[in-house]
């Protein structure tokens, strides 16, 4: 069967013309006083593998929950697809091309690896309630669509041997796919993943940066991850941007910044005055 294409966004190829799919200008948060995010401001290129790294409590995850809509920053601003937001909420953010992915997996236990992909796609639904229990054509429609783009993320991410398999029987390693699947099926323009590579093998890292840059070329995703293997960053990320307790510190390719005296000492924990 033949499937329809899920490119939301132009080629990778196209990216040096475009503007960037993610801007974010002076991004600032507090909680209770102390500083998560501090004035923090940073381009991501369309087609492009951003990482964010930095130490422990340096703000990765949090900057993600800000991009994604978990969280309101008290200053700055967000611009992605030409349109610029001062805060968004999570279905908001899905509705213009978002997807995220967390740091434990939020699968759903029970349910086959080709459902929990489906589920994916619940964000894109347009039909109501009453047309999903009626069956009427646009829901109809919505479910097959759901069904086409799992079928063909499961044949990205090889996963077509466990496809009516309960994701709780599956090993960790394979849990991590669908778990990118399932933010794949909604066809994003910005995915955002909070340590894909967590717990994993060396061969599983291997397999699962494969499968990032197969989603980046076929699909045309931009991708921002978290991730804490440096080796991992500096083979798979054309840009990284660095944080420490929540300040932007560097911010360039892997070779500027794995020179960079600033991103050595907070790894090293040097203080400075």
């Amino acid at each position: 069967m033949l499937h329809p294409p899920l490119r939301l966004v132009e080629p990778p190829g196209l990216a040096a013309t475009s503007e960037p799919a993610l801007t974010l200008e002076g991004i600032s948060l507090a909680f209770g006083g102390v500083r998560a995010l501090g004035d923090v401001s940073f381009d991501v290129a369309a087609g492009e593998v951003c990482a964010v790294i930095g130490p422990n409590g340096a703000g990765k995850s949090t900057l993600l929950n800000v991009v994604s809509g978990v969280y309101s920053p008290q200053a700055g601003r967000i611009v992605t697809g030409g349109r610029a937001f001062r805060r968004l909420t999570p279905n908001g953010a899905a509705a213009i091309g978002i997807a995220r992915t967390f740091q434990n997996l939020g699968l759903f236990p029970g349910m086959t690896v080709l459902d929990n992909l489906v589920m994916g796609h619940v964000g894109a639904v347009r039909s109501t309630t009453v047309e999903q229990v009626l069956g009427l054509p646009r829901a109809r429609r919505e479910e097959l669509e759901a069904r086409e783009r799992a079928e063909r993320i499961l044949e990205l991410l090889a996963l077509q041997n466990v496809r009516h398999k309960p994701v709780d029987g599956l090993a960790y390693g394979v849990r991590k796919r669908v778990e990118l699947g399932r933010a794949l099926v909604a066809a994003p323009r910005l995915l955002l993943l909070d340590e894909p590579m967590a717990g994993v093998s060396f061969a599983e890292k291997c397999q699962m940066c494969r499968f990032i840059l197969e989603a980046r070329d076929e699909l045309g995703t931009t991708v921002v991850l978290i991730e804490h293997d440096i080796g991992v960053v500096m083979d798979l990320s054309d840009h990284v941007v660095v944080l420490d307790y929540g300040l932007l510190i560097a911010d360039g390719t892997p070779a500027e910044v794995r020179a960079d005296r600033r991103v050595i000492d907070a790894y090293l924990g040097v203080a400075h005055a």
